[in-house]
């Protein structure tokens, strides 16, 4: 963790108290003693509401009682790093703040000093609140809503279908014979989007004779359209239009269609698998089901989800919609999500999603090939600038995602279940302290991504300090979850644009021998990756065991890129914790908390091409033994501000020499 230096006396110790120099040989030779979810069936009588949160401690209570208004996203809370290890606990050594605890002090009305409780109340996203008007509506009048869910379902698999199989016209290949553009005009003659106005206004293009009802050019005043095409009053005050995203990607994948169906259909599975994508998920009913376990075909489910990026400068884009699920011909599956805010209308509206979802067809040898639509409606008015570029061309929320992540899925399966061999530097890591790593691992890249998002969850705070106008920070607390340190923490997080690509962020960034160029923990030390687990085909994405030498400091790293965006995220643990995992201990009472980088291109990149921007998300997990609950003392903000200033000031200034 940078930042803050690991307490040697919590961490491990010698006989006569002075810290221990950890070898390789201690750690994977440490002996220790080894210490299901069912699928829940959703009934409509009465409708149970089953959320998913993809974060490791869904029980983590979050309060927001920081004493300043929530910043764009008013919903996120902090968490802090470290525990004291015992047997059943064991992970990331405590982290302490450069400065002893502050009293708390009796003037809260300065945001200079520090971060308090000042009696502001805990929010909730907006769309998980509504959900419950959608549920009681389900309930009462089940049989109506239930009649035109269904057949809302059933035209968006048929407009799904055509979409996932159609090319041109519908579909437009750039001149970098890489990307699909969706011809609106013809989507909307193809699937019935047409009114009367819109008929109007595609004879003026073909005849070139603008309809009676169109104002003159000359005219002062100013008309507008909306969303549904119909021309409205000038003196009409109405929202602007949603913008259109559409997007269309396809992949191979090693998995069987049947596999994939219940990855995407199972709550739990969709939400751990797509957890750099999808912060939170709750199911309100199960319209229809087979009730056979494993067989999805006809399942209609009503769900509520909130999909971000990984940075809390980007607003999380919740939605409730329906999901169903069908088996449209012999071996090729379709799963369908469209959004219910027609039939349940709210006054404020800011995301759609318009049918989207994949075809899952079954080819050779088990693997299947996916085709992933996404076609949203939505305002992304409040996304930062930084964003804004990437945001605005689809790119950042874009099927693409979807199809890396789950091929990223397919390969994490299948280094699970290959054979232990021998690393370049002789280390061979036995077959269930593989097991536990990567499982330790996926853990901790999970609860990264949700921990420097925008989420309903996660009530970030602006750092009250100049020049920190992009900085957030929020407190987080935990009672006594299995792999979360008890008691309060602390997150913060920023994002910045470097002048290089995500590439050789990446590089710089994952290696060990340039980690004391950025890490403040790691200033004049030497670095070593003891062992590593390569993750497919390419070793740049692989997980590392790290150890700062003549220090008690190790550190879980897992590295990972695609065409979308990279990731270098780690924790820091001590060797008694990590000599479990490696010992086929279990993995989940591992004590973990975080840190890392998210790298995404500062705007659209084609496949195979690298530019010369990027934009990197630095994201810290700390415990600070001065901040409680709802109190963060100054002299802990100021460190936590010198921390990401400090770290992100190292890697431009890394990435600017020619050296790098």
């Amino acid at each position: 963790m940078a930042g803050v230096r690991p307490s040697g006396s919590d961490i491990q110790k010698s006989e006569n108290n002075d810290p221990v120099n950890i070898t390789g040989n201690d750690i994977f030779n440490h002996d220790t003693d080894d210490t299901g979810n069912d699928r829940v069936d959703h009934e409509l009588e009465p409708l149970n509401v089953v959320e998913e949160s993809t974060r490791a401690g869904d029980k983590m209570e979050i309060d927001n009682n920081l004493g300043f208004e929530p910043d764009v996203n008013p919903k996120t809370q902090l968490q802090i790093n470290g525990s004291s290890q015992n047997n059943e606990n064991a992970g990331s050594p405590p982290l302490s703040p450069r400065t002893p605890p502050s009293p708390p002090c009796n003037d809260c009305s300065s945001p200079d000093n520090y971060l308090s409780d000042c009696g502001s109340s805990s929010s909730v996203g907006s769309n998980f609140q509504r959900a419950s008007d959608l549920l009681m509506a389900v309930s009462v009048s089940a049989d109506v809503y239930k009649m035109k869910i269904t057949k809302l379902v059933v035209a968006a698999m048929e407009e799904l279908t055509k979409m996932a199989l159609k090319g041109e016209p519908l579909w437009q290949l750039q001149k970098n014979g890489k990307t699909e553009l969706l011809n609106d005009v013809e989507y909307m003659g193809q699937f019935g989007h047409v009114d009367a106005t819109l008929k109007e206004i595609m004879k003026m293009v073909e005849v070139r004779e603008p309809p009676q009802w169109m104002p003159s050019l000359d005219n002062t005043s100013e008309c507008s359209f909306e969303s549904g095409y119909k021309p409205i009053s000038c003196t009409e005050h109405e929202p602007e239009p949603l913008r259109i995203e559409a997007s269309r990607e396809t992949g191979q994948v090693r998995m069987n269609p049947i596999g994939l169906v219940e990855m995407l259909m199972d709550l739990k599975q969709w939400s751990l698998v797509f957890s750099n994508i999808v912060s939170k998920a709750m199911i309100l009913g199960i319209l229809s089901s087979t009730g056979k376990e494993g067989n999805y075909d006809g399942t209609l489910q009503v769900m509520t989800a909130e999909f971000h990026v990984p940075s809390p400068l980007v607003p999380v884009r919740e939605s409730y919609f329906a999901r169903y699920c069908k088996q449209v011909a012999p071996g090729t599956w379709g799963i369908v999500d469209i959004s219910l805010e027609k039939l349940f209308s709210y006054p404020s509206v800011t995301f759609r999603r318009r049918p989207s979802g994949c075809l899952i067809q079954e080819i050779r040898n088990g693997y299947s090939k996916v085709i992933w639509v996404e076609h949203v409606e939505v305002d992304d008015g409040s996304v930062h600038k930084l964003f804004q570029p990437l945001v605005a061309s689809g790119f950042a929320f874009g099927a693409k995602r979807w199809v890396n992540t789950i091929v990223q899925q397919c390969v994490r399966l299948a280094t699970l279940m290959a054979r232990s061999t021998p690393t370049d530097t002789g280390v061979l890591i036995p077959q269930y302290g593989r097991t536990g790593l990567l499982k330790l691992s996926e853990r901790m890249m999970r609860t990264f991504c949700i921990d420097v998002c925008a989420s309903a969850s996660n009530l970030w705070m602006p750092i009250p300090r100049y020049g920190a106008e992009d900085m957030r920070i929020m407190t987080k607390y935990s009672k006594y979850e299995p792999g979360i340190p008890p008691g309060p923490s602390v997150v913060f997080a920023t994002s910045v644009q470097i002048p290089a690509s995500r590439k050789r962020i990446c590089n710089f960034l994952q290696h060990a021998n340039s980690r004391n160029k950025w890490d403040i923990l790691s200033y004049g030390y030497s670095i070593k990756e003891l062992a590593y687990i390569i993750n497919g085909e390419d070793p740049g994405n692989r997980i590392s065991i790290i150890q700062v030498i003549d220090t008690p400091v190790l550190y879980l790293q897992e590295s990972y890129s695609d065409s979308t965006g990279s990731y270098v995220v780690y924790a820091p643990m001590d060797a008694y914790a990590m000599s479990i995992v490696l010992n086929g201990g279990d993995p989940d009472t591992v004590v973990i908390l975080p840190s890392g980088f998210a790298i995404l291109p500062d705007k659209p990149t084609p496949e195979g091409e690298e530019y010369s921007a990027s934009l990197l998300t630095l994201g810290f997990h700390i415990i600070d033994g001065a901040s409680t609950k709802s109190f963060i003392p100054s002299e802990s903000i100021d460190m936590m501000h010198q921390i990401l200033a400090e770290t992100s000031f190292s890697i431009m200034t890394s990435m600017i020499s020619p050296k790098h």
